[in-house]
């Protein structure tokens, strides 16, 4: 009974999920088609666009509306141009905090997509009302960045995956050894990867002194050009079991370590 209890309650919460993650994947599509409409001064297109039906735009004059996407527009102009951006979903969450100020308000998410022109990108902040699937706010981040040169960021990518083909190809070895309790050694290899040196598109090249890479020793993440980072860990449990191996001349097949 209580099996069956948890396999409803799971169907239940991968249902959610998967709605949360299908409408994840439509905000930067109705950010992009609001933008669009917005620098092309079509302010009634964004106001259709906007969740007037929701409680706190309930009282809402359309006249100031207008007058502050105006304002909103001229910002945004200032600052990147009026051309077509391109676009890319940040990161969708719902937050919970015990800090009041800092939750989404009840039945919305709030979406971060970033935009750039030719030279620079910026964020957009935009509040989502989960029932009409419609914007409730939006606004800028105070973020203005040169667009970087991803050269850089994928020949960066070179060390990440020499540390994974190294720790594969320890793992590989004490396999085929006779050392006992492998399992061990296979969790220090994949764990022991530290400190850790990051690059991000942005930012550049960063080091963490506790940082443990536990997936092989590398980590990848690509979502926008703000969060396009590599980071590989020192392979310390490889190199700790290869000098072992090496150490002691022991072949393939008559490690005892």
């Amino acid at each position: 009974m209580k099996k069956n209890y948890f396999l409803c309650a799971l169907f239940i919460l991968s249902l959610i999920s998967c709605d949360f993650i299908n409408d994840s994947m439509t905000y930067k599509d109705k950010t992009k088609n609001f933008v669009e409409a917005l620098m092309s001064k079509d302010y009634d297109n964004c106001i259709n666009m906007m969740a007037m039906n929701h409680e706190s735009a309930k009282n809402t004059n359309i006249d100031s509306l207008k007058l502050g996407l105006e304002q909103f527009r001229a910002l945004i102009g200032s600052n990147f141009g009026d051309k077509n951006f391109e676009y890319s979903l940040m990161k969708s969450e719902k937050k919970r905090s015990t800090i009041k100020s800092e939750n989404t308000p009840p039945n919305t998410t709030l979406a971060l997509v970033e935009f750039s022109n030719e030279k620079d990108l910026g964020v957009f902040q935009v509040l989502f009302d989960d029932k009409s699937k419609k914007i409730l706010n939006i606004n800028t981040l105070e973020i203005k960045k040169p667009k970087p040169n991803m050269t850089l960021f994928w020949l960066f990518g070179i060390f990440p995956i020499i540390v994974l083909a190294f720790n594969i190809y320890v793992i590989t070895q004490i396999k085929k050894s006779n050392l006992t309790k492998k399992w061990l050694k296979y969790i220090a290899v994949i764990v022991l990867n530290v400190p850790a040196i990051s690059y991000a598109a942005v930012d550049g090249i960063s080091f963490k002194l506790l940082n443990f890479q536990i997936l092989f020793g590398v980590g990848f993440s690509m979502m926008g050009y703000l969060d396009s980072v590599w980071t590989f860990g020192i392979p310390l449990g490889g190199i700790y079991w290869l000098y072992k191996l090496k150490q002691n001349k022991l072949s393939p097949t008559d490690a005892t370590v």
